[in-house]
């Protein structure tokens, strides 16, 4: 998937990130292949603006988050930039609070999102996957957080993503281990929802993400949001019930009718 993309944005001033928009599906590809698409801070930067750019771009309906090089999707931080990058409190601050903007955009992105792993998706990489709707890996993907190997502290909201995926014991042991898990593993904890032959990858994900990105709009993102309200201890079902109403009242229901009666493929707009 990665290999054939077109140069990154200038305007995102790195070329470790890469975007692009096809049929309805917004792309968004970590490229540090070298270093197994670890992240720096300029690298989260831009994965800021990409998303603030998918999310304002009515075309892009689906984004797939990927890493380029074939061996991992993201190995996490970029351990060699610690010194430079988050060696004092202020610049450790700094940096935390730039990946959380990223993990909160991607978390609370109206649209679906897919994380395609294939390799490595570690630490941070894990955390960036768990912000998806879905994540959809290879066999030979592996999984860890091994934050307890380098002293590190996980926020909450971080933690509250794994727990609400795949529960507590497990978000316990992928911690307490700091071990590398097995596609497999990940499958039976939750922690993916598809394991595919490396080969399937790219028609897979290319499958799911048209698939998704021809659905009504407004149905898909209406069951996002309420999925979201469905995990709240307090849900806003006035705002769940104005989304299940403007489905109702969309033009695409009308579209969506009259082609089920046509026996056609629907053309939903949005609206």
């Amino acid at each position: 998937m990665p290999d054939a993309l077109p140069p990154a944005n200038p305007a995102l001033g790195t070329d470790k990130m890469l975007s692009r928009k096809e049929g309805g599906v917004g792309w968004m590809i970590f490229n540090n292949p070298e270093r197994h698409n670890a992240v720096s801070m300029e690298m989260w930067e831009a994965a800021e603006k990409i998303l603030a750019d998918f999310q304002a771009d009515p075309e892009v309906r689906v984004v797939v988050v990927t890493g380029a090089g074939g061996k991992a999707f993201v190995s996490g931080a970029d351990i060699s930039k610690f010194e430079s990058e988050r060696s004092s409190k202020e610049a450790v601050d700094a940096y935390q609070a730039q990946t959380a903007k990223v993990y909160d955009a991607l978390s609370d992105f109206p649209k679906p999102t897919i994380a395609a792993i294939r390799g490595h998706c570690i630490g941070g990489g894990s955390a960036l996957a768990v912000c998806c709707d879905l994540r959809i890996c290879t066999e030979k993907s592996s999984f860890g957080i091994p934050a307890a190997k380098l002293g590190l502290g996980y926020p909450l909201k971080g933690i509250r993503r794994l727990v609400h995926l795949v529960g507590p014991s497990f978000a316990k042991e992928l911690f307490f281990t700091a071990k590398r898990f097995s596609a497999e593993d990940a499958r039976i904890m939750g922690l993916v929802n598809r394991v595919v032959a490396d080969d399937a990858l790219e028609a897979t994900i290319t499958d799911y993400a048209g698939t998704i990105a021809g659905n009504a709009p407004l149905t898909v993102g209406s069951v996002k949001a309420i999925v979201g309200e469905a995990l709240k201890a307090e849900p806003d079902e006035a705002l769940c019930d104005r989304l299940v109403a403007g489905c109702f009242a969309s033009e695409d229901y009308i579209e969506g009718r009259r082609a089920f009666m046509e026996k056609r493929p629907p053309q939903f707009k949005g609206r």
